[in-house]
């Protein structure tokens, strides 16, 4: 008898019965088996109530989408009445190409797109960089360095305006879009967003494997820290994107009407002694679809990301 069996005698023993054995359960596979939960690995299946509640959720969130869409669609006359209008109009078209002309919007948005899209890519690279380094470098003066950098989130912008401006003027940007671009190259927000996810999604061997090639920092952030940093850079890109796009503050002080972004321009439309509301939000609902043309093509890849950046395991 070997030692990985136990016997077992059958229950009619006698003469010339064969004894059967049966392999031991190796004490790892017990331990399992023992505290394995008894619902695990199987499919869960969502209920009435779930849907009802998402579906409420998603109703919720796409209201003021829609609303904008009526108010669009009418006149400024329906808009203010009490109770306002809840179906769509037919003055949607008449109001949309009304707004574009008025707003300029079409430079505008040539503006906003410049503007959006270089402070995204910018964000994300530099971010990844840094990320990568705070994450899996060792340097003196990393933890001081990082502490500083979380710090800077704690600072109102509002504070750094009037140097920030002066700095613009004696750099000849006054009015230009590299004065809105280049204060926003980075931001502490991604850098210690992609620090926290690299951190637990790169492993060290992987790092380690690299050095004992003989490849620099340069060539292991470009082959190996780069694909597993796509999912977060992803999500970090898009979010980026809205809010340069939406950003006001910065760039309603530092351009004017004759080169502006998206809500710079739409500014143009409330400049009347009678705000026409139906126009306002038409240009609203035109300086909205970008975003939305742009989460309907990299919506799944976002979605994706975040959900393997959430997923441990």
């Amino acid at each position: 008898m070997t030692t990985d069996s136990i016997p077992v005698r059958a229950t009619d023993a006698g003469p010339g019965t064969v004894r059967k054995t049966r392999k031991a359960t190796p004490p790892g596979e017990r331990r399992r088996r023992l505290f394995r939960h008894p619902g695990a690995g199987r499919q869960h299946h969502a209920g009435p109530v779930a849907y009802i509640l998402l579906g409420l959720a998603a109703l919720v969130s796409l209201f003021p989408l829609y609303w904008t869409m009526v108010a669009a669609s009418t006149d400024n006359t329906r808009v203010t009445q009490t109770p306002p209008p809840f179906l769509p109009g037919p003055h949607l078209l008449d109001n949309l190409g009304k707004a574009w002309q008025d707003a300029a919007l079409g430079k505008a948005m040539l503006n906003s797109l410049i503007v959006a899209g270089a402070i995204a890519l910018s964000t994300v690279l530099f971010a990844t960089l840094a990320g990568f380094a705070f994450a899996k470098l060792r340097f003196k003066g990393r933890n001081i360095l990082l502490m500083l950098v979380i710090g800077t989130m704690m600072v109102p912008p509002q504070l750094g305006v009037v140097p920030l401006f002066m700095m613009m003027t004696e750099l000849g940007w006054g009015q230009k879009l590299p004065a809105v671009i280049f204060p926003t190259l980075v931001s502490a927000v991604g850098v210690f967003f992609m620090r926290q996810y690299l951190a637990e999604a790169l492993p060290d061997e992987l790092v380690e494997a690299g050095r004992v090639d003989g490849a620099h920092s340069l060539r292991i952030f470009w082959s190996i820290v780069l694909p597993i940093a796509r999912p977060p850079m992803a999500v970090l890109f898009m979010i980026t994107f809205v809010h340069a796009w939406n950003d006001f503050f910065w760039p309603f002080i530092v351009l004017d009407m004759t080169n502006p972004t998206v809500p710079v321009a739409l500014t143009q439309l409330s400049a009347g002694y009678v705000r026409d509301q139906s126009l306002i939000m038409a240009g609203a609902l035109l300086g909205t679809l970008p975003l939305l043309a742009l989460f309907v093509v990299f919506g799944r890849q976002i979605v994706g990301g975040i959900m393997q950046g959430a997923v441990k395991g």
